[in-house]
C-alpha cells in the first residue's frame, strides 16, 4: 500500500471516530449513561436511533466494568499503588474526565494517543473549555514538532501511528509511562482497523513492555455469517476495511491470539453474554424502558459480532480472570447436522416487483399463489413501511413469478403494519390481525383483503376493506409479534391468538380465541399451567391443536420451550414437549409440521457461535435434529431472520419470502430473492 493510500485509509478510520464520539454524546443525552463530557469534547449533535443506543451502551458498560475492575486490584486502599491507564485509539472519548470527575485518579493517571490531528484536535478543545481545563488543572501544550500533544499532572495526549512502534515506545516513555507499574492498556474498535502484522506487533509489544498489566480489548468478529459479511462489506465502503477477522473469527480464536503473544491469561465474552452475566436484572430493565424498541433480532446480532477481552501479565492482576466461565449463560453447541437441504432462488427482481421487506406477513391463497403484505422494505426507491402488496404466482412446474398487487376504487388501503399476521379464510379471503405502524403505534383494527381475478384472468386485482364487526376498537388486537393459528373445537373452526407485544405490555401471556365464522371473541376453557410471556415466537397447527415453539420472554430472555395447546372434550390443554436433546432457545423464526415432524426454520440465538438453519423434531419420539442449508446456488448472504416461509407440502419444498432487518448502525439488509428450501430427504419412512 502506497503513502497516499495509507493516508486515506487514515482519514477513513479517523472519520469513524467522529461518528462514533457523537453516538456517545447521544447515548448520555437519553440517560443511557452518565457523561456529562462527551458533548463538550465532540461540537454538534445527533440524535441517535434506539438500536444505536443500545450497541454503544452495552460496549460502554464493557469498558467500564473492565476499568473499575483494574482500578479496584490496584488502586485500592491501604496497599493501592500508582496505576496507569493507556488509551489506544482514544479518539474523542471521554474517559478521563469521567474517571478524574467521579475521584477515581487519586492513585493513577492517563494516558492517550491517536492520530495526531486527532490528538492536537482534542488537545485544542481541551484548552478552550473552561468545564474540562478544571479538571485537568494546570497543563502544558505540547511542542507542534511533538508527539506530546497535552499534558497535565495525570492526563497526556499523545498523537502517534499506533504502527509505529519504536516511535510510540520512545514517545511514552518520554511522557513518563513507567513500563513497571500496573498499566491497562484499552483498545476500542483499533486493533481491527490495523492490518494484521501491525496488530499482532502491537499485542506482542504490550505484552513484552508491561509486565504488570491488562489489555482490554473491544472490536467485530463472526465475519462468515450473514450479518458478519454485511458488517464486513459497511466498512469496506467506508474505506476503514476490518482486519483480520478470518483469522480470529470468535472469542476462542482471539483468546489464544493474546496468549501466544505472551500474555499469561485471557478471558472475553461476546456482548450477548457480558449483557446477561455482568449487568444486574434492574439495570438491565432500567437501559430497556429508557426508549421504545422493537429490533430485537438485530440487537442480539450486534452484541453477537462484539466482543470484550481482557488479556493480562503478571501475579496480581492474572487472577482472577475478568470474564471466568459461569453455567449462568451456558454455552450450546448443536449437535452434528443430521442432513443438508438444499436451496435454490425461486425468482429475480427481473420477473417482477422485489419482495425486498422484513416483518411482514405471508399467506398461500391457492396452491400457485401466494400473498405477502406489510413490513418495512425498499419501495420505488426508497426504504420504508410498505404500503404495496406482493404476489408470487407460479406459472408452470418450477417456475414462480412475482406482480405487484393493485387495489383500484378502493377507499382504505393498506396502512403499512409490520409484524402482523395472515391467515387464509378462503381462496378469496384473508384476514389480518394486529400489528404495528411504531413500537407507540399499534395498527387498530383488522383487515379482510377479498381477492379476485379480473375479466381478462390474467392479473389480479386485490379489494381491501376494513371490517369492522364490533372489533375495530379491540385492544385484543393491539398487539404485535403475536401468533394466530388455527385450531377446531367441536368441528368450529377458530383462530388462537397468542402473545405478542403492546404499547403497555413488552411481553404479553394471554391468548383469545376468534370464531371464524362469525367474527366474534369466544371463551373456550384451556386447563393446564398457563406457558411463560413471550412474542416473536413460531406457530402451527397440528391436530385441531397449536405448536407454540420458542420466542423472546420477559426480560428479553430467549425461550426454548415446545408446547402443544391440545385439544380436548371440554376445550383445551396445554402440554409441554419433552424434546431430546432440547432445542437452542431461539426467536424470530418460522415453523411448519411435515410429515409429523416439526420444522424450526431460521430465527436468532444467542448462546452458540453457529446461526440457526433448521431444527426437526420428531413429534412422535421428541427427538431434535439440525439440518444445514446448502446456499451454494443462492447469492449471499441469506439472513434468516424477520422472513415468512410458506410450506408446499405436495412438493416437499419451502418457500423462504423476504427477511433481512436494520443491521446497528451498518445499514438496511434485505434478502434479495425468495429461495426455496427442498425437503424432500425427510420421507415418510425416515
Amino acid at each position: 500500500m502506497g503513502p497516499r493510500s495509507r493516508e486515506r485509509r487514515a482519514g477513513a478510520v479517523q472519520s469513524t471516530n467522529d461518528s462514533s464520539a457523537l453516538s456517545k454524546s447521544s447515548l448520555a443525552a437519553r440517560g443511557y449513561v452518565q457523561d456529562a463530557f462527551t458533548a463538550l469534547l465532540v461540537p454538534g449533535a445527533a440524535r441517535r436511533a434506539p438500536l444505536i443506543h443500545r450497541g454503544y451502551y452495552v460496549r460502554a458498560r464493557a469498558v467500564r466494568h473492565c476499568v473499575r475492575a483494574f482500578l479496584e486490584r490496584t488502586c485500592a486502599p491501604p496497599d493501592g499503588c500508582s496505576a496507569q491507564i493507556l488509551s489506544l485509539g482514544a479518539g474523542s472519548d471521554s474517559l478521563y474526565f469521567r474517571l478524574k470527575s467521579a475521584g477515581h485518579l487519586a492513585r493513577a493517571a492517563v494516558w492517550e494517543v491517536d492520530f495526531p490531528d486527532v490528538a492536537r484536535r482534542k488537545a485544542e478543545r481541551i484548552g478552550e473549555t473552561p468545564e474540562l481545563c478544571a479538571l485537568t488543572g494546570p497543563f502544558q501544550k505540547g511542542d507542534p514538532a511533538s508527539a506530546l500533544c497535552f499534558e497535565s499532572s495525570d492526563y497526556r495526549i499523545l498523537g502517534l501511528d499506533l504502527r509505529q512502534l519504536e516511535r510510540l515506545d520512545e514517545a511514552l516513555a518520554a511522557a513518563g509511562l513507567d513500563a513497571v507499574s500496573p498499566t491497562l492498556l484499552l483498545a476500542e474498535a483499533v486493533l481491527t482497523y490495523l492490518e494484521p502484522g501491525s496488530a499482532a506487533a502491537l499485542i506482542a509489544w504490550a505484552a513484552q513492555r508491561f509486565p504488570n498489566a491488562i489489555f482490554v480489548v473491544y472490536e467485530q468478529m463472526k465475519p462468515q455469517d450473514a450479518f458478519g459479511q454485511f458488517m464486513l462489506q459497511h466498512f469496506r465502503q467506508l474505506n476503514s476495511p476490518l482486519h483480520g477477522l478470518d483469522h480470529f473469527p470468535d472469542v476462542e480464536a482471539q483468546r489464544r491470539r493474546f496468549l501466544q503473544a505472551g500474555w499469561t491469561a485471557c478471558s472475553a465474552v461476546d456482548m450477548n453474554e457480558f449483557y446477561r452475566r455482568f449487568l444486574p436484572a434492574e439495570e438491565r430493565r432500567r437501559m430497556e424502558n429508557l426508549e421504545p424498541f422493537d429490533e430485537f433480532e438485530e440487537w442480539h446480532l450486534k452484541c453477537a459480532h462484539y466482543f470484550i477481552l481482557a488479556a493480562s501479565r503478571g501475579d496480581t492482576l492474572s487472577q482472577p480472570l475478568m470474564f471466568p466461565s459461569s453455567e449462568a449463560f451456558p454455552r450450546i453447541d448443536p449437535i452434528s447436522s443430521s442432513g443438508v437441504f438444499p436451496a435454490s432462488v425461486v425468482t429475480s427482481d427481473s420477473q417482477g416487483p422485489n419482495l425486498k421487506r422484513y416483518g411482514h406477513a405471508s399467506v398461500l391463497l391457492s396452491p400457485d399463489i401466494i400473498l405477502s403484505a406489510g413490513g418495512f422494505g425498499e419501495q420505488e426507491g426508497r426504504h420504508c413501511r410498505v404500503s404495496k402488496l406482493h404476489l408470487l404466482s407460479r406459472y408452470c412446474d418450477f417456475e414462480w413469478k412475482g406482480s405487484q398487487v393493485c387495489s383500484p376504487g378502493t377507499e382504505i388501503q393498506w396502512d403499512g403494519r409490520l409484524y402482523h399476521t395472515m391467515t387464509r379464510l378462503s381462496d378469496t379471503q384473508v384476514l389480518v390481525l394486529g400489528g404495528r405502524l411504531s413500537p407507540i403505534s399499534p395498527a387498530l383494527g383488522f383487515l379482510q383483503l377479498h381477492f379476485c381475478k379480473s375479466e381478462d384472468n390474467r392479473t389480479e386485482d386485490l379489494m381491501v376493506t376494513l371490517t369492522n364487526a364490533g372489533l375495530k376498537e379491540d385492544f385484543t388486537l393491539s398487539r404485535w409479534r403475536h401468533s394466530a393459528t388455527e385450531v377446531s373445537y367441536q368441528n368450529q373452526k377458530y383462530l388462537f391468538v397468542y402473545g405478542g407485544r403492546s404499547v403497555v405490555e413488552p411481553v404479553l401471556s394471554d391468548w383469545h380465541f376468534l370464531h371464524v365464522e362469525t367474527m366474534a371473541w369466544i371463551t373456550i376453557p384451556v386447563k393446564g399451567e398457563a406457558p411463560e410471556a413471550r412474542h416473536s415466537h413460531s406457530a402451527c397447527s397440528w391436530q385441531g391443536g397449536a405448536l407454540i415453539a420458542g420466542g423472546l420472554g420477559a426480560s428479553e430472555e430467549v425461550l426454548n420451550s415446545v408446547l402443544f395447546l391440545r385439544p380436548i372434550s371440554c376445550g383445551f390443554l396445554w402440554e409441554s414437549i419433552d424434546i431430546q436433546p432440547p432445542i437452542t432457545p431461539r426467536y424470530s423464526h418460522t415453523a411448519h409440521v411435515l410429515n409429523g415432524k416439526l420444522l424450526l426454520v431460521g430465527g436468532v440465538w444467542i448462546h452458540s457461535s453457529s446461526v440457526p438453519e433448521v431444527t426437526v423434531i420428531d413429534l412422535t419420539t421428541g427427538l431434535s435434529s439440525e439440518y444445514q442449508i446448502d446456499t451454494t446456488r443462492v447469492p449471499w448472504p441469506l439472513m434468516l431472520h424477520n422472513h415468512t416461509s410458506v410450506l408446499l407440502p405436495e412438493e416437499q419444498q419451502l418457500l423462504l419470502l423476504g427477511g433481512g432487518g436494520n443491521c446497528f448502525s451498518f445499514g438496511t439488509y434485505f434478502n434479495p430473492h425468495p429461495v426455496t428450501l427442498d425437503l424432500s430427504s425427510l420421507s415418510v419412512g425416515q
